[in-house]
């Protein structure tokens, strides 16, 4: 990274130097994501392979799928209380130290070849990638003069080019290890990987802005102490539930699962019902409330489809494709790389493509942009059912059919995901601009809850009966949203 370090020009002492141009804090901040998203998406490839396989946990893939999408859920779910100990506890800086500390910690756990450990490791990874998710963003932010500074949407693109690259390298190297010498020292590869985010962020803090530090908005001694006491009865009553359960010997893996599940449904639905019903709204932000409500409940069905591919897919990829290339076979892990390798590379053109319509006159609205998304992710899963009626009869699907369902999910979600969060940015009323990238994380939430739930009900996602219908859900909510644009734009009052 020695050699991108140059002066800047702007700099009044000559001798500060930048990253690619921007504030030297950007390049702490964006090697601390990559080698958070390379711990994180290392792991989560191994995730689902582990628990199915017979020298891992040797769960059914129901149960595998579950506990994948309930993790992946938490992740998103625990962003938000992330970003309110950001604001309110121990300000950015401090959290994101602490979030790494905890994540390195919990990979250390999944190392161990203990169930129980393993467990309580999931949990630790999800509760620091929650506390680390908002604050680091928040950070990079800080690094720059105000939203109207003309490097700051080139410096978070820099930034999420970190989170691709880590998501990239990490199932080649984690889960090549992981698969082919031992699980467990592939989960201890990410502890290294987060150790290694954790030690150059700790290094490079003297290159952050000062704000990092900062805690916005500090809860009161009496908010403090209210807070602390409730958090205990809430920790009091689980533990005291699960106690009970273990002793009377009625616990299984469900009683853990549905309540997160459910939470996971329910959490959503009060929060925006919470911000709806708020009376200090103008009628305008009412408006676009029940706009955005539109493209909630259509982001939720995206994500059920697309998250599906890092488990329904690959569990798929592990029992019944031909995973080689040229008689070369390769870890089935690799193929969770696909994704950010095609993110790289077809981000700038779709860029640049959306730029030249614009320019003509022709860019597609916002809402044409979001059900087509809907529309691609449907796709994808009718070219899944290609796979699933050649994989019968000892039959082994070519591994081209899962990089094709790849490819048409990565356009989905260029297609969709900006668009997402920056009409959740648009439309947030002013009283709750900072907590709405959190509701929107709550839509990833709520999609892999609802796969959680049907896993754990027994449904089989690989059948091409589920299959078929999630697909023909994801076209129908899209065309919805395209019938009813007119509406959906009214609501919507002056954004675009």
């Amino acid at each position: 990274m020695a050699s991108s370090l140059t002066k800047d020009p702007a700099s009044t002492s000559g001798s500060e130097k930048t990253f690619f141009g921007h504030p030297r804090g950007l390049a702490t901040l964006f090697m601390t994501e990559m080698w958070e998203r390379f711990s994180y998406y290392g792991m989560r490839a191994l995730l689902p392979l582990y628990l199915i396989a017979p020298n891992g946990l040797h769960m059914n893939p129901a149960t595998a799928t579950a506990i994948y999408s309930v993790y992946v859920s938490l992740v998103y779910l625990l962003a938000m209380p992330g970003g309110w100990f950001g604001d309110r506890v121990w300000g950015p800086r401090k959290t994101v130290a602490v979030a790494g500390a905890i994540i390195m910690i919990g990979h250390l756990a999944l190392a161990l070849p203990l169930q129980g450990t393993f467990f309580a490791g999931l949990g630790l990874v999800a509760i620091g990638s929650g506390l680390l998710k908002s604050n680091i963003s928040t950070m990079v932010g800080h690094l720059y003069d105000g939203p109207d500074d003309p490097r700051r949407d080139g410096g978070f693109t820099i930034f999420y080019m970190g989170i691709n690259a880590g998501a990239f390298a990490a199932p080649l190297i984690i889960g090549t290890v992981g698969e082919n010498v031992n699980w467990h020292l592939g989960f201890a590869l990410a502890a290294v990987g987060m150790g290694l985010g954790l030690a150059q962020f700790l290094m490079g803090t003297r290159h952050l802005n000062e704000r990092s530090l900062v805690v916005p908005k500090p809860l009161s001694a009496a908010e403090r102490a209210s807070t602390l006491r409730k958090g205990m009865i809430w920790l009091a009553v689980a533990a005291v539930f699960y106690i009970v359960t273990v002793v009377t010997g009625v616990y299984t893996l469900n009683w853990l699962l549905v309540p997160i599940t459910v939470a996971g449904l329910v959490i959503p639905v009060v929060v925006l019902a919470r911000i709806k019903r708020d009376k200090e709204l103008s009628a305008t932000e009412q408006s676009k409330m029940s706009g955005y409500i539109w493209f909630f409940v259509a982001a939720a069905i995206f994500w059920m489809i697309y998250d599906q591919g890092g488990s329904t897919v690959a569990i798929f990829a592990d029992t019944s494709a031909d995973n080689s290339v040229f008689g070369w076979n390769f870890p089935v892990s690799w193929y969770q790389s696909v994704n950010p390798v095609l993110i790289m590379a077809l981000a700038p053109l779709f860029a640049a493509f959306w730029l030249s319509l614009n320019r003509r006159g022709k860019e597609p609205s916002t809402i044409v942009k979001f059900s087509s998304g809907l529309v691609l992710v449907g796709a994808s899963f009718f070219l899944f059912l290609m796979p699933l009626t050649i994989a019968t009869d000892g039959h082994k699907a070519a591994a081209m059919w899962l990089v094709a369902i790849y490819f048409v999910q990565t356009v989905a979600e260029l297609t969709l995901s900006p668009v997402g969060l920056s009409v959740t940015t648009k439309m947030a009323p002013a009283k709750y601009a900072s907590q709405m990238m959190g509701v929107w994380f709550l839509a990833v939430t709520a999609g892999d809850c609802i796969t959680g739930l049907l896993s754990i009900a027994g449904v089989e996602l690989n059948g091409t009966g589920v299959v078929t219908f999630e697909a023909i859900l994801a076209v129908a909510a899209g065309a919805a949203v395209f019938m009813y644009r007119g509406k959906v734009k009214q609501l919507m009052g002056d954004v675009r």
